[in-house]
């Protein structure tokens, strides 16, 4: 009975080194962030080697949905909207499936990139866009599946897929020009109400040159059609500052019936006291 258990503490001890060796992965991981224009592109995939095997029509079928690498799903996240296929695609992340054929691949961007492998059949309502690209033959193998980011310019790049002698790139585009433009048409019509408004809380808060606040209040303000109660506090405070206790006794109170329409107990106490200071309560 001691023989037999102490055999049993032996096999535990030797299970239990086991389970401490930590080995490579046969595919290891890969993760490649790429500044495309003004978007941020991740793409995080697996890379299996050949290790002798013949690759496209054998080891990856054609005419099957691939899942483009191995172990969890291939997946592409882009920071903002792009296109691809011709389709617009909005910001996100997705997983990328592929159709290899002899001369040409279908390229599959999917909603679904939880999991891995790829479904037998693709759900039609997760397929977000689908590109055709012609297959390039290379004159030498790439023994590791690589993915790669080629063709860089401001509107756009390639995503490339390489292993053994094939290479297919996927075209897409990025919103630069249209961010860009905005930026530009934004800076050039000059700073907006929110620009002022923050400049003047800042100048007031900082004891800078008050008269200099309240005129950047009241272009602020005269370009915000609906003032928030908190705006209006701000303003208050400024006119009062500057001298003007007319001008703030008339902000405070429409502050306090906006912050008592929105059942804000703070404001109406900040108003109230500051009306109470001013004499007007």
């Amino acid at each position: 009975m001691k023989k037999l258990l102490l055999v049993a503490f032996v096999s535990l001890l030797t299970v239990g080194s086991y389970a401490q060796i930590n080995t490579p992965a046969p595919s290891p991981f890969s993760k490649m962030e790429q500044v495309v224009g003004l978007t941020d592109v991740t793409l995080e995939y697996s890379r299996p080697a050949m290790r002798g095997r013949t690759i496209f029509g054998n080891l990856v079928p054609y005419g099957k949905i691939w899942r483009t690498g191995a172990n969890q799903r291939t997946k592409i996240t882009f920071s903002t909207d792009f296109t691809v296929g011709g389709k617009d695609l909005k910001a996100g992340t997705y997983a990328i499936f592929t159709k290899p054929e002899a001369s040409s691949w279908t390229v599959y961007f999917y909603t679904d990139y939880q999991g891995g492998g790829a479904p037998s059949v693709l759900d039609d309502s997760k397929v977000a866009a689908t590109v055709n690209v012609p297959v390039q033959q290379m004159p030498m193998n790439v023994d590791s599946f690589t993915m790669t980011f080629d063709e860089l310019k401001s509107d756009g790049a390639h995503l490339g897929i390489l292993w053994e002698n094939t290479y297919v790139a996927v075209p897409f585009g990025v919103p630069t020009d249209k961010t860009v433009t905005a930026q530009i048409e934004k800076v050039m019509a000059g700073p907006g109400a929110g620009d002022y408004y923050a400049a003047a809380v800042y100048m007031a808060s900082n004891d800078k040159d008050i008269n200099t606040a309240k005129k950047y209040m009241d272009k602020a303000m005269s370009m915000i059609k609906e003032p928030a109660f908190w705006q209006l506090r701000q303003q208050s405070l400024i006119l009062a500052k500057s001298g003007d206790k007319k001008g703030a006794i008339k902000a405070a109170k429409a502050s306090l019936a906006g912050a008592k329409e929105e059942g804000n107990a703070d404001y109406v106490k900040m108003n109230t006291d500051s009306l109470k200071e001013w004499g007007a309560m």
